[in-house]
C-alpha cells in the first residue's frame, strides 16, 4: 500500500521553537502541536475544557475528519447541547505527541531537510504528552482548565494532568482507564508491535523512503486491538456465528474465504485503519501506554500522586470493559479518597465493552452532564459563561 495519506493534510497547529524536554532525557529540538477548538473562550478564560484522545484518536473530536470523511469521533458527548456543551465551554483537543495527525512524531523530519525520525523517534511517556499539551494551553493564554476529560489512553492523560499540574485543573474526568497498564494489556500491545515488525515493508522503520507502509502488520495490530475494545456480548449480538455471503460451511472451508461475518468486520477495521494511521506512531504510542505507571514514583502508592489536590474528580468505568476493568477505576477512586480528594465514582452498566465510552450510552451522557454542571456552579461560572 502507498504511504499513509495523513502526511498530506495541513493541520491547525502551534509551533514551539524551544522544543520539549522528554522523560527519557532527550530533547526534541522543535515541537509542533496540532489541535482544534470549539466554542468560545469567555472573558475570564475560565471555561476551557481539554479533551484527551485515546490511542488511535486525534484532534477532530467535534467535526468531520479531514482524511476519512467520518463524523466527529465523540459526537455523543461534544457539541451544542451535549454534555461537553460547545455553547457553554471552550473545548480544546490536541493530537498527542508521537501522533500522526500534525503533532510532532515519527513521521516528521528530525531536522530541516533531514529524513523522518522513524523508529529513532525518542521514547515518550504519557507525561511527555501532557507537557506538550501544557505548552499549547499556555500558548492559548489559559491559566487554568475548567475540566480535563478523556477515555482509555485519554484517561491516563487526565490523571497525569491532575497529578503533574493540579493547580491548572478544576475538574478531571478519567473514563475507562487505569493508573498503570496491566501485564495483559502490555501483552496485547506487544503482539501488535511484533506484527508490524514482521511486515516485509516495515524496512526497520524507515519505510517512508520506499513510499510503502507495513499495511499488513499494522492491519493485524489493529484487528488484535479492536477485539479488546469490544465484549463477548457485543460481538455475539452483532455477529454471532453468521456466515459471510451465502456459501454453505463446506464450500466456505474449501474456498478458505471470509467464513464468518466477524472475520470480514475485523479485516475492514484493519484495512481502513492503515489509511489514516502511521505504523511508527502506533509503536511509539503503545509503548508510552505500556510505560505508564502513576504509582511508580510514589513507592507504589497512587494516592501520593494526588496529595493535597483540590481538583474535583469523576471516575467512570463500564461493567463489560475487560481491557480496563472496573476494579482499576475503583483503585483510582480509593486512592483519591485516601488523598482526601473530592471524588465521585460511577460504574455504568453496559454490554458494549471498552468502546462503550465512544458509543451511544445515555448513562454516560447523564453522568458527564451532571458532573460538569455541578462543577460549573462550584467554580462560579456565570450562566453566560457555562
Amino acid at each position: 500500500m502507498d504511504q499513509n495519506d495523513s502526511s498530506r493534510i495541513s493541520h491547525q497547529s502551534a509551533v514551539f521553537a524551544d522544543g520539549l524536554a522528554l522523560d527519557c532525557g532527550q530533547i526534541l529540538p522543535s515541537l509542533t502541536v496540532a489541535y482544534r477548538t470549539y466554542g468560545q473562550l469567555n472573558a475570564a478564560k475560565s471555561n476551557a475544557v481539554l479533551i484527551c484522545h485515546a490511542l488511535t484518536g486525534d484532534q477532530y473530536v467535534g467535526e468531520t475528519h479531514p482524511l476519512t470523511g467520518r463524523g466527529p469521533w465523540w459526537d455523543m458527548v461534544v457539541g451544542p447541547g451535549k454534555p461537553v456543551d460547545t455553547e457553554k465551554y471552550f473545548v480544546i483537543c490536541a493530537n498527542v505527541l508521537g501522533g500522526c495527525m500534525g503533532t510532532t512524531g515519527p513521521m516528521d523530519a528530525r531536522a530541516p531537510g533531514a529524513a523522518p525520525w522513524g523508529t529513532d523517534f525518542p521514547p515518550i511517556t504519557i507525561r511527555d504528552m501532557v507537557r506538550a499539551q501544557k505548552k499549547l494551553i499556555d500558548h492559548l493564554g489559559i491559566a487554568r482548565l475548567f475540566a480535563v476529560v478523556g477515555g482509555s489512553m485519554g484517561g491516563m492523560q487526565v490523571l497525569e494532568w491532575a497529578a503533574t499540574f493540579p493547580q491548572m485543573v478544576f475538574a478531571a474526568v478519567p473514563i475507562a482507564t487505569a493508573a498503570y497498564h496491566s501485564a495483559q494489556n502490555i501483552a496485547f500491545n506487544e503482539v501488535g508491535r511484533q506484527a508490524i515488525f514482521a511486515d516485509p515493508d516495515f524496512n526497520a522503520g524507515q519505510y517512508y523512503a520506499t513510499g510503502r507502509v507495513p499495511s499488513g502488520g499494522l492491519g493485524v495490530a489493529r484487528m488484535v486491538a479492536h477485539i479488546t475494545y469490544l465484549s463477548e456480548e457485543a460481538l455475539s449480538r452483532k455477529f454471532g456465528r453468521k456466515m459471510q455471503g451465502r456459501a454453505a460451511p463446506a464450500q466456505a472451508l474449501a474456498l478458505f474465504g471470509d467464513m464468518f461475518q466477524v472475520e470480514s468486520y475485523l479485516q475492514h477495521q484493519g484495512s481502513t485503519f492503515v489509511r489514516r494511521f502511521d505504523a511508527n506512531s502506533y509503536l511509539t504510542i503503545t509503548r508510552a501506554m505500556d510505560y505508564y505507571d502513576l504509582a511508580a514514583e510514589h513507592n507504589g502508592d497512587i494516592s501520593r500522586a494526588f496529595a493535597g489536590t483540590r481538583t474535583r474528580f469523576c471516575v467512570i468505568s463500564f461493567s463489560s470493559d475487560w481491557l480496563f476493568p472496573t476494579r482499576e477505576s475503583r483503585a483510582i477512586a480509593r486512592a483519591l479518597n485516601k488523598a482526601a480528594a473530592n471524588v465521585s465514582f460511577v460504574e455504568i452498566e453496559s454490554d458494549k465493552g471498552h468502546d462503550a465510552f465512544l458509543l451511544d450510552e445515555p448513562d454516560l451522557r447523564r453522568v458527564l452532564a451532571g458532573f460538569l454542571g455541578g462543577c460549573a456552579q462550584h467554580a462560579g461560572l456565570e450562566p453566560s459563561d457555562a
